[in-house]
């Protein structure tokens, strides 16, 4: 595929879902993991919309519940493509559960999930490019460069093969962790 350019707005997708008692965990509230598969469906779909192939779900960054959700409310996620690699993309994701009776919105979630484009014999593939045109645009992709920079730095400085705990036995002492090395 050539890499032709794709607008941030094209590849926008909104999904809504009314909560129902089969998806609540034992404490009444909709269980996490049915709220994750609900984001890897949106964020397959995104990825998909702009890279017009099959993708794959690389990584999933970030994930924290911020609010409960309960049952009867209509949850909503929105999806766009906040940054683009070579093969791969990032999906920034918005998750909002609205209290019907109510009106009231709560912020729940925002992930960011990594989409890498396949072919059909799997393989992956360029995706195109993303025209960014405004300054929130702008921050996410740079934001997503950023996250891309400190895991890189964390993989490396913690590569098992050059790692030596003891480097890091200060950083312990304050932490509920008690260390009984096997030397």
């Amino acid at each position: 595929m050539e890499n032709n350019f794709v607008y941030v707005e094209d590849t926008k997708i909104t999904i809504s879902e009314l909560m129902l008692p089969s998806h609540a965990n034992f404490s009444g509230k909709i269980h996490g993991g049915y709220i994750l598969n609900l984001m890897d469906q949106i964020a397959f779909s995104c990825a998909a919309k702009h890279s017009r192939t099959y993708c794959v779900t690389a990584s999933v960054d970030t994930v924290d519940f911020l609010n409960p959700i309960e049952v009867g409310e209509l949850v909503t996620m929105k999806a766009s493509i906040n940054y683009v690699g070579r093969t791969s993309m990032v999906v920034g994701i918005r998750v909002e559960s609205q209290n019907i009776q109510t009106g009231k919105v709560n912020h729940c979630n925002s992930s960011y999930f990594t989409m890498v484009a396949k072919n059909d014999q799997g393989k992956s593939i360029l995706v195109p490019g993303l025209i960014v045109t405004n300054d929130l645009e702008i921050r996410r992709f740079l934001k997503a460069i950023k996250r891309l920079e400190m895991k890189r730095k964390r993989t490396a400085e913690f590569d098992s093969e050059h790692f030596t705990p003891e480097t890091y036995l200060k950083e312990l002492e304050n932490q509920n962790v008690k260390v009984e090395l096997n030397n």
